[in-house]
């Protein structure tokens, strides 16, 4: 017999463990967070989970309190076996954490302890992680404290950008779920602890974080640009406006003297050398403000830029 599951999820990055828990379980219900204003519009717009629910015709909550009992007793009259949480965005209160029989799952996108929090993909990026990972957990009520069922690593490119990783991750959050929630129902999986003095932490993202600081060094820079990819981006100055740094590289750095940060010290047809704290960061695609995205081969072509230009400079 199947195993009777809630599943809570909100964004893209749920959806595929959305799928493989439908082909492995009876999904009761769907819990996700309530819609939100999207695009230029702003239009009330379905998160992609709630989409794919209504798509199958499966039942879909969308709780605005979740502490005020109501919900936890709704959850427990479900009857589920096992609540399987996949990027939520929410923090379950202890009653929801153990109304289902086996209490909650939950696939994080690090290797724990590393990461603890909201954005781990991002900050894994922008630690300069050489490899990150998913962790299937039994949910405590602290900050994904709770003991390890089951880890899947991966490298992170040298070049990959945290949304490129974040849809690798979700692949593997379904395949670890694919190998593991049937064993874990059957009580085969046996919990570890978490080795709490390792533990890092991956807060929400915020706009201040965009702005590029040409006194660090460019490997710094260059996860800063890679983590922030998609939201909230990174940014700097040409002159009186802002130019938003999408995409750089380290490779095949020109032998040029050093520069001041922030001072282009080198230009080809593809790559913008700008002088950092402590070597050469190559912008190759920018957006200058009110302009469209672009490599920077076409970028130059309308904006010429020579050696000496100082970005990060009002």
């Amino acid at each position: 017999m199947k195993p009777r599951v809630a599943f809570f999820g909100t964004p893209a990055f749920a959806v595929p463990s959305l799928e493989t828990v439908a082909r492995l379980a009876d999904v009761a219900a769907v819990v996700c967070q309530p819609d939100k204003p999207a695009g230029r519009g702003q239009q009330l717009t379905a998160p992609p989970v709630k989409a794919w629910a209504e798509a199958h015709g499966v039942p879909c909550v969308q709780p605005v309190k979740l502490r005020d009992g109501t919900f936890a007793q709704w959850l427990r009259d479900l009857a589920v076996d096992v609540a399987v949480v996949v990027a939520y965005g929410r923090i379950l209160p202890p009653d929801v954490l153990t109304a289902p029989r086996l209490g909650c799952l939950n696939v994080h996108g690090s290797v724990l302890p590393k990461h603890r929090g909201a954005a781990p993909i991002q900050w894994a990026v922008l630690a300069g992680d050489a490899q990150t990972g998913v962790t299937l957990m039994q949910m405590d009520d602290g900050l994904d404290t709770g003991p390890m069922l089951s880890i899947r690593r991966v490298d992170i490119g040298p070049d990959e950008t945290a949304p490129e990783l974040s849809a690798r991750l979700s692949e593997l959050g379904a395949r670890i779920l694919e190998e593991e929630l049937g064993h874990f129902v059957a009580g085969l999986l046996s919990p570890v602890p978490q080795d709490a003095s390792q533990h890092t932490l991956a807060p929400p993202l915020t706009r201040e974080m965009a702005v590029i600081d040409w006194k660090r060094p460019a490997t710094a820079l260059h996860a800063q640009v890679r983590g922030l990819a998609g939201w909230p981006g990174t940014h700097t100055t040409l002159g009186a406006r802002r130019l938003m740094v999408a995409a750089t590289r380290l490779d095949d750095a020109p032998t040029v003297l050093g520069g001041a940060p922030g001072e282009v010290v080198a230009v080809t047809k593809d790559r913008i050398w700008v002088a950092t704290g402590a070597g050469l960061l190559a912008l190759v695609e920018v957006q200058l403000e009110g302009k469209k995205r672009l490599p920077v081969r076409e970028f130059l072509a309308g904006h010429p830029l020579r050696t000496g230009a100082m970005l990060g400079v009002p």
